[in-house]
């Protein structure tokens, strides 16, 4: 077995797995769209999908609790 503590950890411990990682490549665009709760108009960080809801950022926080 492979002592994987002898070089300072694993190399699997060194990455992120891809999750929760962003580099920084600037702003984000964000697109118009308008929540299917409230019908307030608000913004996004992806291209909203029609026939799929959007939640304003109020709106989604409650549905998450």
């Amino acid at each position: 077995m492979r002592d994987f503590k002898r070089h300072g950890s694993n190399r699997r411990g060194n990455d992120s797995g891809g999750r929760g990682f962003r580099r920084d490549f600037g702003p984000r665009e964000m697109h118009k769209a308008v929540c299917a709760d409230c019908g307030q108009e608000c913004e996004v960080p992806f291209k909203p999908t029609e026939g799929r809801p959007v939640y304003c950022r109020e709106c989604f926080s409650k549905r998450r609790d």
